[in-house]
């Protein structure tokens, strides 16, 4: 789909109309640190909250609610005649849209879908209210700590990412020939989210959104680094002995597949993502 890339100074109309439209129909990425504040806003466990209101082992909200005009379903944190019930502490997602951001050459940027502003569609009104830049409408969304915690995540994916590359490149694996690793993966990159959570299974889907971690829920960096810690200790348990060329090849698959359900938790693209990592394997020399 087309984008169009912004910068800080671009002005739009930004003001949000209060119509809830974006409410309806969205798909809303949950990183692990945003599920759990939801659970804390909710006063249940983050397992609960994640079994509730989440699908595909809590990357994504479900959308379950009363249809609206276009038959599309309005989020499952979203109350009739009020609006979202955790607004105070709605994700990232939320807080940007209708913008995106895209991290590129450790720079991010932002974007909207299409060539027409997508809230001219559903909410033409906020025409006649005031523009801000983006720069003003970021401010007022409070995204900085959010977008922090996105930042963090991506590291962790790409720590995850990396143990797959040890994997595959620095045992025997790569050396044998092997070409069905990087088939794997690039199947992986194109799988549907639920087909990927069950390729994971509930273990690595459990420690990935639900670590046991609840001292850092104000501080998502803090918490991203307790996270990785955790997830590179398991990975060590789990993988740290394997030995023969089919269990390097299924470890490295299965990391790698944590690593890109990581991704898309984040709103990244992972197919894209798994192409960049299957040529810089190969640029390594693994074969597909």
């Amino acid at each position: 789909m087309q984008t169009t890339t912004l910068s800080n100074e671009s002005i739009l109309p930004l003001t949000c109309s209060r119509s809830g439209s974006c409410c309806f129909g969205k798909a809303v990425m949950l990183n692990p640190w945003e599920l759990l504040r939801f659970s804390v806003a909710k006063k249940i466990t983050p397992r609960e909250f994640r079994d509730l209101y989440t699908e595909f082992g809590g990357t994504r909200l479900i959308f379950d609610g009363k249809s609206d005009k276009k038959g599309q379903k309005a989020c499952s944190q979203y109350i009739d005649n009020f609006g979202c019930s955790f607004h105070q502490g709605r994700p990232l997602a939320c807080r940007l849209y209708p913008l995106g951001r895209k991290i590129q050459f450790d720079k991010a940027h932002y974007i909207y879908e299409g060539s027409i502003f997508p809230c001219l569609t559903d909410c033409a009104e906020v025409l006649e209210l005031p523009k801000l830049s983006v720069g003003e409408y970021l401010k007022g969304q409070e995204a900085d700590l959010f977008e922090k915690a996105q930042d963090e995540y991506l590291m962790v994916m790409q720590n995850i990412a990396d143990i797959a590359f040890e994997l595959l490149l620095d045992s025997d694996l790569a050396a044998s020939g092997d070409t069905k690793t990087l088939a794997a993966w690039r199947e992986m990159g194109n799988e549907l989210p639920g087909v990927l959570s069950e390729r994971i299974g509930s273990e690595w889907i459990d420690c990935l959104m639900i670590p046991a971690i609840t001292d850092e829920i104000e501080n998502p960096i803090a918490f991203a680094h307790q996270h990785n810690e955790l997830l590179l200790l398991k990975a060590q348990e789990k993988f740290g002995n394997v030995e023969s060329i089919q269990e390097l090849h299924e470890a490295s698959v299965l990391i790698m597949g944590v690593a890109l359900h990581l991704a898309r938790s984040l709103g990244a693209d992972s197919k894209e993502i798994s192409n960049h990592f299957i040529e810089t394997a190969k640029s390594h020399g693994a074969q597909e």
